[in-house]
């Protein structure tokens, strides 16, 4: 279970009994029931993955850099994963709000999720969100990185936060699935795309 922290002004939401699929052969519409968690989705973790520490309350980070493309996982799901199945490092993104009388960071508004079985003659997996939407605090210095359909690259390529954002603008709810790295402060201090043929 995740920590919900408040880093101003902290929104939760839920999408009712929906669950989504985002990826190759995929719609981004509901897909089936919700997952079994308590309806409690964090903003911002209690720690930070970068201490080395294994804390349980807190997403684990990982190194980023390059693209992955999304194989078949040894442990995929099949419907909208409980909070134990998250990939804890992953999460697709549908949007932003802006927060006010904070300058340096925006809400991102995400949903947490589990990388889907594979369907015939797709070219990867899907990613199987949960239906349960959060606001995680990104800071505006974050390194970010991004591929195809943001830039025109299978590779990531640095790009600036404005220009997430403008984009997120352009296409809202797309749920293109990011990797992220939290500072000292608990807010996103990388994000990087993660690339799905």
């Amino acid at each position: 279970m995740l920590v919900a922290v408040a880093l101003g002004a902290v929104l939760t939401g839920c999408k009712g009994d929906e669950a989504r699929a985002v990826g190759p052969g995929a719609s981004a519409t509901p897909s089936g029931g919700a997952g079994k968690g308590d309806g409690s989705s964090s903003a911002v973790p209690s720690s930070s993955p970068d201490d080395g520490s294994d804390a349980p309350d807190a997403p684990a980070g990982t190194p980023a850099g390059t693209a992955t493309p999304a194989g078949k996982p040894a442990d995929c799901v099949t419907k909208a994963p409980y909070p134990e199945d998250y990939d804890p490092d992953e999460f697709a993104l549908y949007g932003y709000e802006e927060l006010d009388g904070i300058t340096d960071k925006v809400n991102l508004i995400i949903q947490h999720g589990a990388w889907g079985c594979p369907e015939p003659d797709t070219d990867g997996a899907p990613f199987v969100v949960s239906g349960e939407e959060s606001r995680w605090a990104l800071d505006q210095g974050a390194y970010v990185t991004a591929t195809n359909p943001i830039v025109e690259s299978t590779e990531n390529q640095r790009i600036g936060v404005q220009e997430l954002l403008d984009w997120l603008d352009a296409h809202p709810d797309s749920g293109l699935v990011f990797k992220y790295e939290l500072g000292d402060d608990g807010a996103i201090h990388r994000l990087d795309e993660v690339f799905t043929p």
